[in-house]
């Protein structure tokens, strides 16, 4: 019976250390989602979502326009100057020519503000003779209902005119089509020329001014396009191919006249092609117009609706892959991603509809990534780490101390001067994830026994317990230890040393926290069973300056508690103050640098960085970056010297006059 009811409470254990690690899943995944579908951090992935379902989909047959480009070739052939607007005597021609062409409107991406008496009558007869010309317009800077028109002289023979602003993201790709400012008197130029060919989208009252997303049918130069100097010198009954369509006429390079700017964009298929061509601004405006035309916009769900639905898919796969061992997740997790792209992009191809995909395929990775390591670390526990480490757990001196004293195997705690440490070992699941769990068993045994036997028991310190790979301990008990924080430190130092020497072929990087103060340590549980350690705030401190590490790049923290215990015992440097998460006060953080024979070989680099942080406390901000800056050329790799570089250049972005001397950590 007693067996049974061990074997019965090892599976509900187990069970629910499995559905836990299944909760956490779902934060995880959920939560990875949610932040950057809701935060700017996401813009990239959403960018790439959007790019590479036009580079899988293909090019698209389109026939409902032409471009002719004023290209170099061009500019050379019919001699006109590259720093100065055309003469409109060719662009007569090139309108009469078009007409004869069977052009059903011409659309110059050109904006032609300034007079030009001698050539302006003939460009003007030439719109009015063909009936359909439609001109551009610029919205003058930040003024959004102010345009500058085409010159009087031809705004009254054109069959209108638009604005040819473009509006790119960030990475300059136009994703987006340019919507019209409620409070503008002036259309864009895409939506200007489907009204004029009645395009039915333009009868809808607001649709102006919703939001659309482009709809790339290929790459740049996928329309179809002639050399302007090529329709000037074409004879009349030449077929120029361009009967029944919408003609647009800009540069290849750059609109209205090269000395003024260029207009070439990247495309979504910039990022993945081996040669990227720029699409000219003018293609763009062809491809807005056809979209308008053809019906054939992009559209994306509501915010909202996204959102749900990036939480419910990572709610299901943070929950179900964690259930599952390594390799049946790692399949489940690969068809997940072969269904993902499935489905976006035929609801891309056949519905026009677009969603960040790529978001929910990073849910996928954090899931399987959560479950191997999850039941990785559960079979390393299982299988090897309990019955080949038992014997780590207590210092041979607290053994000894044990054996002697029974009253201490009892309940029971009491307050005590600890210096407490933290480990971690940096990368640990990367190392894990690439080994199986007879490997991992061995290496860690192989770790522990170094760490334990050369750093904490060499200094009489008590190994607490092992939390995966970390390890906690402490000094000043059971025994007292009157320089218990030199005795710590010393074990600091010496894991460095350790991390030196390669671990079963793994170079294994050991993080240190280390905090002096007071907490309970004693006998935690019942009669039957206990658990020797400690608890109270200054074990959690404790944690998080371990945690710290990994926010500043260095290997081993101190609190300035622990600093004023030591002394100048060891070779330190003052990092700054830090707000930790969960903490209302400020934690005056040091590094541990070495040993005092060290001293000499890190002055130049601890003098500078002392220097260049008394000029950042002193909120001298002009001193302070050049001296953070020569840190660097002194080290490199100096992790809180960038800590504060990326700090200050936040503080100059913001132009915050009220920024804090601290740091302050939303994180653990």
């Amino acid at each position: 019976m007693p067996s049974t009811v061990a074997r019965v409470a090892q599976r509900v254990l187990r069970f629910t250390r499995a559905h836990l690690a299944a909760v956490v899943g779902v934060i995880l995944a959920a939560g990875v989602g949610w932040f950057f579908q809701t935060f700017r951090a996401g813009a990239t992935l959403k960018q790439k979502s959007y790019d590479l379902l036009h580079v899988w989909r293909g090019d698209v047959k389109i026939d409902e326009a032409v471009v002719v480009y004023l290209d170099e070739r061009s500019h050379e052939e019919l001699g006109q100057p590259f720093n100065a607007p055309w003469d409109r005597k060719l662009h007569a021609q090139l309108v009469d020519r078009l007409r004869i062409g069977g052009a059903s409107a011409v659309v110059f991406d050109i904006v032609f503000s300034d007079q030009a008496p001698e050539s302006d009558p003939l460009f003007a007869e030439a719109m009015r003779r063909h009936g359909r010309v439609i001109l551009g317009a610029d919205r003058k800077p930040d003024e959004a209902s102010s345009y500058t028109a085409p010159c009087e002289g031809l705004a009254e023979f054109a069959a209108g005119f638009g604005s040819v602003e473009r509006v790119p993201d960030p990475d300059l790709v136009i994703r987006l089509h340019t919507p019209k400012d409620k409070e503008s008197v002036v259309g864009i130029l895409s939506w200007v020329t489907a009204e004029s060919v009645a395009a039915p989208i333009t009868k809808v009252p607001g649709a102006e001014t919703e939001l659309r997303w482009l709809n790339y049918y290929g790459r740049p130069n996928f329309i179809r396009s002639l050399s302007y100097q090529e329709v000037i010198k074409s004879s009349e009954h030449a077929d120029l191919g361009v009967s029944n369509k919408v003609v647009f006429v800009g540069a290849r390079i750059q609109t209205k006249f090269a000395a003024d700017r260029k207009d070439e964009f990247p495309s979504p298929f910039n990022s993945f092609d081996t040669k990227p061509a720029f699409m000219a601004g003018v293609e763009i405006q062809a491809t807005e117009f056809l979209n308008l035309v053809r019906g054939d916009w992009l559209r994306r769900l509501p915010f909202a609706t996204e959102e749900w639905l990036i939480l419910l898919v990572g709610a299901l796969l943070g929950y179900g892959l964690v259930l599952l061992r390594p390799v049946p997740a790692s399949a489940i997790a690969g068809l997940m991603f072969g269904l993902l792209i499935w489905i976006n992009l035929s609801i891309f191809t056949r519905q026009h509809l677009w969603f960040p995909w790529i978001i929910v395929a990073l849910q996928v990775v954090v899931a399987l990534a959560w479950s191997v390591f999850f039941n990785s670390v559960q079979l390393y526990v299982q299988k090897r780490l309990f019955e080949h480490t038992l014997g780590l757990y207590l210092s041979p001196r607290l053994v000894a101390k044990f054996s002697s004293s029974p009253a201490l195997l009892k309940p029971g705690a009491e307050k005590h001067q600890l210096t407490l440490l933290f480990s971690d070992i940096a990368d640990f699941t990367k190392i894990s994830e690439k080994m199986d769990s007879d490997e991992l068993a061995a290496m860690m045994n192989e770790y522990f026994q170094g760490a334990v036997g050369s750093c904490v028991h060499r200094t009489d310190g008590t190994v607490v317990k092992y939390i995966g790979d970390a390890i906690f301990a402490l000094w000043n008990a059971p025994e007292f230890q009157p320089d218990h924080a030199a005795r710590a430190c010393a074990a600091a130092l010496h894991f460095r040393e350790l991390s030196k020497q390669p671990v079963r072929g793994h170079n294994l990087n050991t993080r240190i926290g280390l905090h002096t103060g007071v907490a309970n340590v004693g006998n935690f549980g019942s009669e039957d069973r206990v658990d020797y350690t400690a608890i109270g705030e200054s074990v959690n401190l404790a944690s998080r300056m371990e945690g710290l590490n990994k926010y500043l790049g260095t290997n081993c923290l101190i609190s300035g508690a622990t600093k004023k215990e030591i002394g100048d015992a060891f070779v330190t440097r003052r990092i700054g103050l830090f707000q930790l998460k969960g903490y209302e006060g400020l934690v005056e953080v040091h590094e541990l640098v070495g040993f005092p024979e060290q001293a000499e070989e890190s002055r130049a680099w601890r003098v500078a960085f002392a220097t260049a942080l008394d000029h950042f406390e002193r909120r001298d901000l002009v001193h302070a970056q050049p001296a953070f800056r020569h840190v660097l050329t002194l080290r490199p790799d100096d992790g809180p010297t960038k800590h504060y570089l990326g700090r200050l250049a936040e503080i100059l972005a913001e132009a915050d006059s009220e920024w804090t001397t601290h740091t302050v950590l939303k994180d653990k």
